[in-house]
């Protein structure tokens, strides 16, 4: 559905229009990034931590944007240098598109189901698309869009072919679900699980649950576990006091006491739970192909919704054994022949295949980029619209190569005439007959494809094979953690991203992608072979050179890296090696030594250094900085204070001397928190990056980056007295069991850790280390246990944090991250 600039700027409040006031708008744009259609978007200037959304018009409106709406701090004769450009003025960006969100709802009558809670919104949502799609032409929210800003994409996809609307609502704070109900304006509510996830900003759990009932109060029904006390009460005193008096309808289930739902039993058996349940005196029976708690639940509330819906008993019990997992995320591997594989194939929409091409468009490793999609199913629009519309994305997006594989994207194969490169097949069986390894040598390769088509055979044709030991890499954690620090930065404040000894374990290019295209404004590596590889991958950001060396200068000027000069002897030598070769103003970064006595030119050399620099035509001073030796402890903070002072005094004679200005940066990651005033023009951020802070605090607002996990490889029975191990060091107390697992010394895991010093987490179990790490193996006391062959191990993650991994192994976390081997495979995701 399209609207002119006219009715947008009556529906939004805004002031008079500049310029075209028929112009259509068709499309969303929130982030300049993920521009498609020029034409007819309309761009929303939402301001930021560190940007204002005013900052890319100029950018925009360049690629064939017109129409903008922005708030009162920018001046109105701006349109004189955008002359064809519409400007809404508006006092919120935000509120104005919650408020063209909200009147786009409006257009339609169709039945919307609102999802909140904690827990299980996705899966319940994505499970609803499965159980209902052969009934109704649904819409609903991408991945996990359930944000101030993510809910109103989702609801801007709604159109005239839609007859359902599934829609999730999260929110982190007081008042903003009543904002979100407006948009969704849901006819049948679902509370799903309550928990502690975006606890903060409430004052408690039944704070939490009162705001998120915020969401229902013009629903008609809501379905919720009366089993939950916390739930069950607020659900009541909602029901009574706030609804009171109109049509309001609970669909409670219950598997203790009487509900509209009322289970009777739940009996899991060889990888599947059936259950009983009794509605309206019928008997509501299915199974469902998992077995743990919350899938379970899960299952029960979508019952729920489907009998709400009309769907009989029957139907019920005929769909629900096919659920399938559902995958919310997207990973990215290393492929055969020097490719990276981007695997998000277990579904193929349009909105999700903007969102993952998003994500192939950030990788810079490869100049080729391939897209193999799938047919898409049941997208509302006509053949001939909807791949019309896949085409021009593409176009848009660059990709150099595209495979279409089904019967239907086949016979629209015109269409994709613009793409260079282009090849289809009728099913993924064709696909696998033709395929030839060499047919894929250096590109990024995007799997994009509904679950009928099985792409995960094709998943397997193109990924490397791996060793089972792996470290998974959560990309959106690390958005998250870049973001936590940002918010904590002065106005105008820059962001050095330390990306040093493989981004502490993580990876290169991989990391440098993610923060190029979230605009940090430097990296800094240990070496130049880091900088090399960065820039071979495709990095563009100045990038930082911490331990220049003289045989490391060709590749240095060559690749536009920028040295640190810490001594007279690697300033000289890189003097006299600029010279020789013609080069003047080569931007460098000059380390003072403060206090931390490692690398830097000390106080008493400042006079003679700026002589130096006063006198040589080779230097650029892009930087000057210092190292704080203990920002994280407020035992040392006057140690802090007189290296800032040291810090700052430097700076100035430095100043003084070459007569220009330079970026000052001493921060380092504690130290953007704890000693604010510290920050001066930029900071460096390093570990905290990856999770890690030694600040609770703000340890308590990162994300869990990285998880090491493994399998077991073999599971054995010993006797009492028996030993484990290498030099016979482990000896078993008692008749035990135990597993070997596929990680050792080799892979980075510590052999300090050997003899019950170290634990890995087996089946939700936390069990010991039994006999000495080996090279390539460690035991595992798994008594008591219930795991087989083949199952995972955490070494490290969310639920056993590599700082405790690093207490037990005696020393941090950076030994830890950094020292993990090469040869395990990292694979990163995003959810």
């Amino acid at each position: 559905m399209n609207y002119t600039i006219s009715q947008i700027a009556s529906v939004i409040r805004s002031k008079p229009l500049q310029q075209n006031a028929a112009a259509v708008i068709g499309h969303i744009l929130l982030d300049s990034r993920k521009l498609l259609f020029p034409a007819d978007s309309l761009f929303f200037a939402l301001g930021g931590p560190r940007r204002n959304g005013n900052s890319f018009i100029p950018e925009l409106y360049n690629k064939g944007v017109r129409n903008f709406v922005v708030d009162e701090s920018l001046p109105e004769d701006v349109a004189l240098k955008f002359p064809e450009a519409n400007f809404l003025h508006v006092p919120d960006v935000l509120q104005a598109l919650h408020l063209l969100t909200a009147f786009h709802r409006q257009q339609f009558k169709i039945p919307v189901i609102g999802i909140t809670g904690s827990n299980g919104k996705t899966i319940v949502k994505e499970w609803l698309f499965q159980l209902l799609q052969s009934d109704f032409n649904i819409v609903r929210s991408p991945k996990s869009y359930n944000s101030q800003v993510g809910v109103p994409l989702s609801v801007w996809q709604m159109n005239s072919e839609n007859t359902l609307g599934i829609f999730e609502a999260g929110i982190s704070q007081p008042d903003e679900m009543q904002r979100l109900e407006k948009i969704i304006a849901p006819t049948i509510g679902i509370f799903t699980a309550i928990g502690e996830a975006h606890g903060e900003g409430f004052l408690n759990i039944r704070q939490k649950i009162n705001e998120k009932l915020k969401l229902f109060v013009n629903s008609d029904v809501l379905i919720y576990n009366s089993d939950d006390p916390d739930i069950n009460e607020a659900v009541n005193t909602f029901n009574n006091n706030v609804r009171t008096g109109d049509a309001f309808r609970l669909f409670s289930w219950s598997k203790k006491e009487a509900a509209t739902l009322r289970i009777i039993s739940i009996e899991k058996e060889n990888a599947k739970t059936s259950i009983r349940a009794k509605w309206n005196e019928l008997d509501v029976n299915f199974n469902i192909p998992f077995t743990d708690e919350a899938s379970v639940e899960n299952a029960i509330t979508c019952c729920c919704a489907l009998l709400e819906l009309e769907r009989t008993p029957a139907m019920i019990a005929e769909r629900m054994p096919h659920l399938r997992p559902v995958e919310m995320r997207l990973e990215l591997k290393q492929g055969i022949n020097n490719c990276s594989v981007i695997n998000d194939s277990y579904s193929a929409d349009i909105n999700s295949l903007t969102i993952a091409l998003d994500f192939l468009q950030q990788q810079q490793q490869h100049n080729k980029r391939t897209l193999i999609l799938s047919d898409i199913l049941q997208s509302g629009k006509s053949s001939a619209a909807l791949y019309a519309d896949v085409a021009h994305i593409l176009e848009q997006k660059n990709i150099n190569r595209f495979i279409g594989i089904g019967p239907e994207i086949s016979r629209q194969q015109h269409v994709f005439a613009s793409i260079p490169e282009t090849v289809f097949f009728s099913s993924t069986a064709e696909f696998k007959q033709q395929f030839h390894s060499q047919h894929f040598h250096n590109e990024t390769i995007l799997l994009k494809g509904a679950r009928l088509f099985e792409f995960e055979q094709i998943s397997n044709l193109l990924e490397q094979k791996v060793h089972q030991t792996v470290l998974e890499i959560n990309l959106n954690a690390i958005t998250h953690n870049l973001n936590a620090y940002q918010q904590e930065l002065n106005p105008g404040v820059k962001l050095m991203a330390m990306v040093k000894a493989f981004s502490y374990g993580s990876g290169s290019f991989e990391i440098a992608n993610l923060l190029q295209f979230h605009k940090v404004d430097y990296l800094a590596v240990a070496y130049a072979d880091e900088g090399v590889e960065l820039r071979k991958a495709g990095i563009s950001l100045p990038i930082m050179v911490m331990n220049a060396e003289a045989t490391s200068f060709d590749a240095i000027v060559q690749y536009n890296l920028e040295p640190e000069l810490f001594s007279f002897g690697i300033l000289g030598d890189l003097e006299t090696y600029l010279i020789r070769s013609a080069i003047t103003n080569y931007p460098v970064h000059i380390k003072l030594d403060t206090g931390m006595h490692r690398l830097g030119f000390e106080q008493n050399d400042i006079p003679a250094l700026c002589k130096k620099l006063q006198t040589s035509t080779a230097f650029k001073i892009q930087t000057v900085f210092s190292h704080l030796a203990a920002s994280d402890s407020r035992t040392h903070d006057d140690f802090t204070g007189h290296q800032a002072i040291a810090f700052m005094q430097g700076c100035e004679l430095l100043q003084r001397t070459i007569g220009y200005t330079f970026l000052r940066h001493l921060a380092n990651t504690s130290a953007i928190h704890r000693h604010k005033e510290l920050q001066l023009d930029m900071v460096r951020l390093g570990i905290g990056l990856y999770g890690v802070d030694p600040s609770p605090a703000m340890q308590q607002q990162l994300k869990n980056v990285t998880t090491l996990k493994t399998t077991i490889s073999q599971i054995k029975k010993v006797k009492a007295g028996e030993s484990i191990g290498y030099s016979r060091k482990g000896i078993a107390t008692k008749d035990s069991v135990i597993a070997t697992v596929r990680i050792g010394y080799a892979d980075g895991y510590p052999r300090i850790l050997s003899n019950g010093a170290g634990k890995m987490r087996v089946s939700n179990h936390l069990v010991p280390v039994m006999g000495n790490v080996c090279m390539d193996m460690t035991m595992l006391d798994i008594t008591g246990t219930e795991v087989s062959e083949g199952d995972e191990v955490i070494v490290f993650g969310e639920e056993l944090p590599v700082s405790e991994l690093a207490a037990w192994a005696q020393t941090i976390p950076y030994e830890i991250l950094t020292g993990i081997s090469q040869r395990v495979k990292r694979v990163y995701y995003e959810e």
